[in-house]
């Protein structure tokens, strides 16, 4: 209740001052590009950039860069936003708006919300709770979650925390011993997809910014960084395979897809190309992505990616997408683009570092908040009256 009351002062004000002659005289402030502030408690947080300004102040410095990094100048990552901004939504008026049903069905399942928390390795660099934290507020909101290879914690953990079906991401590090090995532990915990990532063939090496932070950092990283065993301490899904890493081939999905019981998706396609050749071959997904800026230099935004992809794809399989969503009325474009949910990595992150669960908790309420506000806005009730005449392009 203290919350709500809260809430509806903070609106008054707000209301209030945008009314107000003040703000003409104020020089210079835009509340539109208005930057987050670090906040006491999860509920103090306005928006998402509030929980990136409090996690900001928590993590150390390399991790945060590691967090913050893209490519290079970090060109793509910021077009992930940018891009965001040529598209506009249509408002429909005279719209019952009683009430908003943001559900949304994914390979027979029916979620609440379609924001998926998409898989981000090392989640223990930002909190100790790590994706533990994550796997209970996920189970709390009843979100799905995909648990990375790169986990510092185990998927037999994650999963017990969780207590509903996870889909887990591969990596091809240690061969086909070591994707084997991967694949069986997340088949045993009952994951019903795998979700392979295509995206990362060279742009790690080129991530500017966080080597930048790195040199900033004054700690001894070298207990989780170097010496034996550190696989087994901070990184237990590479354990159990040797091998050279698996080069990524459309005849590594073919063979992926004879290798496991899992439905496969493919995650990092950004072209109607790929997008073809994915369905040729069998995927049961796509997962529109580039790494939220992480992976290539490309310069180009996700969100017209998706654009592309979805006008070849055209319905015939399950069609994700992530990188840069960070409102609700991204996540409404997405929606209107062909997405069939979205997936947030960065975002819940940000709530993980500022506060652990708690946080994370927090970054998936005012998304799914803001979803229903755009939702209601814009004359659409529900996920499947968004379409392409929802949206405008500048």
């Amino acid at each position: 209740m203290a919350s709500n009351v809260t809430d509806h002062s903070r609106r008054q004000f707000l209301q209030f001052l945008a009314a107000s002659p003040v703000c003409g005289a104020l020089g210079g402030v835009s509340f539109a590009h208005a930057q987050g502030q670090a906040v006491a408690t999860p509920a103090d947080a306005i928006d998402i950039f509030d929980l990136e300004a409090t996690a900001n102040s928590n993590i150390p410095v390399a991790h945060w860069g590691y967090l913050a990094t893209g490519v290079n100048d970090d060109s793509t990552l910021r077009a992930n936003r940018t891009a965001f901004e040529k598209y506009y939504a249509r408002s429909l008026r005279l719209r019952d708006r009683g009430s908003v049903d943001t559900s949304v069905e994914i390979l027979g399942t029916k979620w609440p919300t379609p924001i998926i928390c998409a898989p981000v390795g090392s989640q223990k660099a930002f909190h100790a709770d790590g994706e533990i934290a994550v796997a209970r507020a996920a189970k709390a909101r009843n979100h799905l979650q995909i648990l990375s290879t790169v986990t510092s914690t185990s998927i037999e953990e994650v999963a017990n925390a969780r207590q509903d079906p996870l889909w887990f991401q591969l990596y091809t590090m240690g061969g086909w011993p070591g994707i084997r090995s991967r694949l069986r532990r997340a088949e045993a915990v009952g994951c019903p997809v795998v979700v392979l990532t295509v995206d990362l063939s060279g742009g790690t090496d080129a991530r500017h910014t966080l080597w930048r932070e790195i040199r900033k950092d004054t700690r001894d990283c070298s207990v989780c960084h170097e010496g034996n065993g550190v696989a087994a301490r901070t990184k237990p899904m590479l354990v159990g395979g040797d091998g050279p890493e698996t080069s990524l081939t459309w005849e590594l999905l073919d063979r992926l897809k004879q290798e496991t019981s899992m439905k496969v998706f493919v995650k990092g396609i950004v072209t109607a190309e790929d997008a073809e050749l994915c369905l040729l071959h069998g995927a049961d997904g796509i997962i529109v992505s580039n790494h939220g800026g992480r992976g290539d230099d490309s310069g180009r935004g996700a969100i017209d990616s998706l654009a592309e992809v979805a006008s070849a794809v055209r319905g015939r399989t399950t069609l994700l997408m992530d990188s840069g969503i960070r409102r609700g009325n991204d996540i409404f474009k997405a929606l209107a683009l062909g997405a069939d949910a979205i997936m947030v990595g960065r975002p819940y992150i940000w709530g993980l570092g500022a506060f652990g669960q708690a946080g994370v908790d927090r970054a998936l309420e005012i998304l799914t908040e803001e979803l229903k506000i755009a939702m209601s806005s814009f004359g659409t009730p529900s996920v499947g009256d968004i379409g392409l005449t929802s949206i405008g392009r500048v």
